[in-house]
C-alpha cells in the first residue's frame, strides 16, 4: 500500500510498505477514506518529538471503511468508522472511568521505557506518533490496522459525508474537553490562546458550553476571522500586548478561564519565547512555553486554566507562584476521544456544531508532503489540510 512515512526533520515521503495485517483477534482494518494533517503532527515534521524512526506511518486524524475484523471485533465489514487517536484498551482501572488516555494497555510492554521515566507512567498509544507513544502505524495511508476496534471506533449512520464527522478523531473532542476542562460557567469571560483547529472549536465548544465572552488570540489575520464567525472578540498579538489588552477588556479583572491551545512550538518573538529557542537548540530545554506563562499571568484571581496543547517535555521559569498565590486551578491531559465521541456525534448531526470550515485544502494522499510544507508555512491560508487516497 502506500503510506506517507518520516525519514528526518521536514522529511516525510510517500513510499510503498506492507500492508498491515490482523496481529490481534480485537484489531481491525480498515481502508482509510479521510485522513488529516493535525497540527501536532508538525511537532514531528520539526523533530520536537524524540523516538522518531526513519520509515515510521504518520497521522492520526483519520476514518475509513472496515474491511477485516478480528475474531473479538465488535464491528463488521463494510462499516464506516472514526477512529479515535487514542488507542486504549476499554477494561483497565483508568478506562473504566472514561480516562482513555491514561489507558494502562494501550502501550506495548517494549515502548513504555521513554514515557515511564519522562511522565512517571505510561500513557495511552497513540497513532503514528513515535515510539514513545507505542510506535503504532498511523493513517495518513490507503489501510491501518486499529487495534482494540471493539472500543475505539465510532460507527457513522449511512450517507454522512466524511468530512462532517472526520475531526471526532481528534480535533473536536479535544477543543471540547478543553472547554470542560476550564470549567465555565454561565456570564464567564473566557481567553483562547491559539486560533488554529483545537482553539476554534475551544472558541465554539466555550459558547456552546455558556460563556458570554470568548476571546481569541493570534496573529494570523485569517484564524482571528474564523474566531469573529463564532462571535468572538479577538486580539492581534503583533498589534497589541496581550496582557495588556486582556486587562483593558475586563476591567483588570482578568479572564475567568484560559485555555493554552499553542504548546510547545508557540511563535512570536519574545524574549522568553526566544530564550527558549536558545535552550532548545542546545538542548538545556524542550519546549517554548510563552503561551502558558502569558496566560496564567493573565487569569483572574481564582480563575481556571486548561491546557489542551501539546508539551513535550520540560520547560524553564514556569510561574508556579502565580499559579499558586492566584489560587489556579490548572487542568490539562490528552483527549478521552472514546468518552466525547458518541455526544459529539449527535451534536454534528443535529447540527450544533460546525466542523466543515476548517477545511481549506483537499489534497491526494500522494500530495501529502506538499500538505505538510503548506501546513507549516502558510499557517494563515491553511487551516486544515484533509487528505484522501485516490482524490482527484
Amino acid at each position: 500500500m502506500r503510506a506517507l512515512a518520516w525519514h528526518g526533520k521536514h522529511d516525510v515521503r510517500v513510499d510503498t510498505v506492507d500492508d498491515p495485517e490482523i496481529v490481534n483477534q480485537r484489531d481491525c482494518i480498515i481502508k482509510v477514506t479521510a485522513t488529516a494533517i493535525c497540527g501536532s503532527d508538525l511537532h514531528l515534521y520539526d523533530g520536537y518529538i524524540p523516538t522518531m524512526q526513519a520509515g515510521d506511518i504518520l497521522g492520526h486524524e483519520f476514518m475509513g471503511e472496515v474491511v477485516e475484523v478480528g475474531a473479538k471485533s465488535t464491528l463488521k465489514k463494510g462499516q464506516k468508522v472514526v477512529v479515535p487517536f487514542t488507542i486504549a484498551c476499554g477494561s483497565c482501572y483508568h478506562c473504566g472511568k472514561h480516562q482513555y488516555s491514561a489507558c494502562d494497555n494501550g502501550l506495548p510492554a517494549d515502548n513504555q521505557d521513554i514515557a515511564q521515566e519522562l511522565y512517571g507512567q505510561p500513557m495511552a498509544g497513540l497513532f503514528g506518533y513515535s515510539h514513545m507513544t507505542g510506535g503504532y502505524a498511523g493513517g495518513q495511508a490507503e489501510y491501518v490496522r486499529v487495534p482494540f476496534s471493539d472500543v475505539g471506533p465510532i460507527v457513522i449512520p449511512d450517507g454522512v459525508d466524511d468530512e462532517k464527522v472526520l475531526f471526532l478523531s481528534d480535533i473536536l473532542p479535544t477543543g471540547w474537553m478543553a472547554a470542560e476542562n476550564a470549567q465555565i460557567e454561565p456570564g464567564d469571560t473566557v481567553a483562547v490562546w491559539g486560533c488554529g483547529p483545537v482553539g476554534l472549536f475551544a472558541v465554539q465548544s466555550a459558547f456552546l458550553m455558556g460563556a458570554e465572552r470568548v476571546i481569541a488570540i493570534d496573529h494570523f489575520p485569517h484564524r482571528l476571522e474564523l474566531a469573529k464567525k463564532f462571535g468572538a472578540e479577538t486580539i492581534n498579538y503583533e498589534e497589541s500586548a496581550v496582557y495588556e489588552a486582556l486587562m483593558v477588556m475586563t476591567g483588570g479583572i482578568g479572564p475567568d478561564a484560559v485555555i493554552d491551545s499553542v504548546g510547545l512550538e508557540a511563535h512570536g518573538f519574545f524574549v522568553d519565547n526566544v530564550l527558549d529557542q536558545i535552550k532548545a537548540s542546545t538542548f538545556l530545554g524542550t519546549d517554548r512555553a510563552h503561551s502558558i506563562r502569558q496566560a496564567i499571568i493573565a487569569c483572574r484571581k481564582g480563575g481556571r486554566v486548561s491546557m489542551p496543547a501539546v508539551y513535550g517535555g520540560f520547560i524553564d521559569k514556569f510561574p508556579l507562584g502565580a499559579l499558586m498565590e492566584k489560587g489556579l486551578t490548572l487542568k490539562t491531559g490528552q483527549t478521552h476521544v472514546q468518552h466525547y465521541m458518541p455526544a459529539l456525534l449527535n451534536a454534528i448531526m443535529e447540527g450544533k456544531i460546525d466542523t466543515t470550515f476548517l477545511i481549506s485544502h483537499r489534497m491526494d494522499l500522494e500530495d501529502a508532503p506538499k500538505g505538510y510544507d503548506m501546513f507549516k508555512n502558510n499557517q494563515n491560508e491553511v487551516t486544515k489540510v484533509v487528505l484522501k487516497p485516490g482524490f482527484n
